[in-house]
């Protein structure tokens, strides 16, 4: 097994007994943080164990850090191991809002070297409506020893972020819905607006009407339609709280651009200091 970008739900069937597989549930709703686990514990794909976005996959919260700062990545390291993820697993993360929480999973296994991640294509609507198998049933979990080698120059912090506003050479890309980015409203967050120069590309806009991810082609098309000449490692992205952003991420690696950067801080963390320039269109 070897999947790194997406997995389809007939494809994961075929492996769920397979040894060297984890499954991860990554189901979140901002608003309910425990609508999540609460999904989870009424029926998941068999095996698969539960990732918290607030409690397993963020850092502690300092009010200036945004609302899913990254965790320290011995801490994330030991939860991997604890959950039977070794150097040699396959890794397979779904949600129900089309990858939007699945992605900043891949995204952190990949922050941790470990390459063989994929998102479940379709997600858990796909699975379901695939007749596939559900169960209420906790898994029974073999720990492993998950030793990371992080990689480099796969996000930048805020001061990257501030000192490259003007920079021709740096297009950050928000992940967020439109009438976010342009200030029209602001549901989480207690500043609407968005980053200065941001362009925006919604995380849903990589989705068709499936559910499922565009092909590559046509993601390819639409990237290089908005980012021009810009090349991936150029490209800066972020959304609320460095979740979806990860959307984008995935998205573009699909369409053969590898190499863009995260800025985990995200909006949430940008408006939390009333002296950086907010913009509004």
């Amino acid at each position: 097994m070897d999947f790194r970008t997406l997995i389809s739900s007939d494809t994961l069937r075929t492996l769920l007994d397979r040894p060297g597989l984890v499954v991860f549930d990554c189901r979140h709703d901002l608003t309910k943080p425990e609508a999540g686990a609460a999904a989870y514990a009424l029926g998941h794909i068999p095996g698969a164990r539960f990732a918290h976005s607030d409690k397993d996959l963020s850092g502690a919260k300092t009010g200036r850090t945004g609302r899913h700062p990254l965790p320290e990545q011995a801490a994330f390291a030991h939860w991997l191991g604890r959950n039977g993820v070794a150097a040699s697993t396959q890794v397979v993360a779904y949600d129900h809002v089309g990858g939007a929480s699945a992605t900043r999973l891949w995204w952190m296994l990949r922050w941790l070297g470990h390459e063989r991640v994929a998102v479940l294509d379709g997600g858990w609507e796909g699975w379901s409506a695939a007749g596939h198998p559900t169960t209420a049933a906790l898994p029974t979990v073999q720990p492993a020893t998950f030793l990371p080698a992080a990689r480099k120059n796969v996000h930048v912090d805020v001061t990257y972020v501030l000192a490259h506003l003007h920079d021709p050479h740096v297009v950050v890309l928000d992940a967020r819905a439109a009438e976010r980015y342009r200030g029209e409203t602001e549901p989480i967050d207690p500043v609407a607006g968005h980053i200065p120069g941001a362009r925006n590309r919604s995380y849903k806009n990589n989705l068709g009407s499936d559910g499922r991810f565009k092909s590559p082609e046509v993601l390819r098309a639409e990237f290089t339609a908005l980012l021009g000449s810009t090349r991936p490692e150029e490209v800066v992205h972020q959304c609320g709280s460095g979740v979806s952003a990860c959307h984008n991420i995935l998205a573009m690696e699909i369409a053969g651009l590898p190499g863009s950067r995260l800025y985990p801080g995200s909006w949430s963390e940008w408006c939390a200091d009333p002296a950086r320039p907010v913009a509004r269109s």
